[in-house]
């Protein structure tokens, strides 16, 4: 094949599912033309983030926070300082040897498992096994709820396979990359009962025919028709979830910037309103009447009460003045 081939593969024939078809080839360029497989999973390595980031978290939570408490290192905002005088060539080279002999006496008591909980998985997963298991999860964690857009997702096993666990439907649900690395091996709690169904028909939310004002990826917003004070609205998730508690750390990043965006909106539309009052019911006995998670965003007026010092400490009658 020639180069003008290779380029007409690249530009017109190629078909993508994921970033590694154009990073091998990369990789294989970079390397001038061979590589090992070793090589070329260092070059997708350094390009999968979530790997990054994962590493980027370890580090700040272990190995950085022991090592600086010991004066060894120090931290500036993302700069990492190794705190010692100017080292000779042979200073260096007795540290790095000392840390060699450190890591690999570590590796041979604990064996290759401690990198990776993946490095269990021999005994692959079926590929209809796997896509039944992710279409029935909406794709989205059991756990957090992220989406496939948040972090790649992957197909757990609830007992793990290091403690005997099987490939079938029964043992499998779909975690997030943190969620999946944060679980490791050591747990097998079911998370599949979490996630509520997407439409609840008996919902009067998931049947609104009430009139969107605005939308933010996984919610949405519409005029409260009990409205407390004039603009109040409601911030609303898209799939049916019980409350905020329910709600996904994805929905609840959304419904914070749809109520900063309701917020000036409404403050842009009126100038009378100088506060507001944002909350949720969570529970029958909390007042919450219609069971599909819902932020009221209240405007409020300068003299809309006699005394509204308390503010949301009114759910409770007498308890808004102290």
């Amino acid at each position: 094949m020639n180069f003008e081939q290779i380029v007409d593969f690249l530009e017109n024939k190629m078909s993508m599912s994921h970033i590694y078809q154009p990073l091998l080839l990369k990789g294989l360029v970079d390397s001038g033309g061979t590589a090992t497989i070793r090589q070329l999973a260092h070059q997708f390595l350094s390009q999968d983030e979530s790997q990054l980031q994962y590493y980027e978290k370890r580090i700040k939570e272990m190995p950085l926070r022991i090592l600086d408490k010991h004066g060894i290192v120090s931290k500036d905002k993302d700069l990492v300082i190794l705190n010692v005088k100017k080292l000779s060539f042979e200073q260096k080279a007795q540290i790095k040897m000392i840390c060699e002999k450190k890591l690999q006496e570590f590796v041979l008591k604990k064996g290759m498992g401690l990198w990776d909980y993946r490095l269990l998985e021999t005994d692959q997963i079926p590929d209809s096994l796997r896509y039944r298991v992710l279409k029935e999860s909406g794709g989205r964690c059991a756990l957090c709820g992220a989406t496939k857009k948040d972090r790649p997702l992957d197909v757990d096993h609830i007992k793990p396979k290091s403690k005997g666990g099987k490939n079938v439907y029964e043992n499998l649900q779909v975690l997030c990359s943190k969620c999946n690395r944060s679980k490791g091996n050591k747990d097998d709690t079911d998370f599949k009962d979490n996630l509520s169904p997407d439409v609840d028909s008996s919902c009067p939310f998931c049947n609104s025919k009430a009139k969107i004002l605005e939308s933010f990826d996984t919610v949405f917003a519409i005029n409260d028709s009990y409205a407390v004070t004039e603009g109040h609205v409601l911030v609303i998730p898209k799939r049916h979830t019980p409350d905020f508690f329910t709600m996904t750390e994805k929905e609840i990043k959304d419904a914070e910037q749809l109520i900063r965006i309701m917020k000036k909106k409404i403050s842009k539309n009126d100038r009378t309103v100088t506060g507001f009052n944002i909350g949720m019911n969570c529970g029958e006995s909390a007042g919450q009447s219609i069971f599909h998670a819902h932020i009221h965003l209240i405007p409020r007026r300068d003299g809309d009460i006699p005394n509204p010092k308390g503010g949301v400490r009114g759910v409770i009658p007498g308890k808004m003045n102290y």
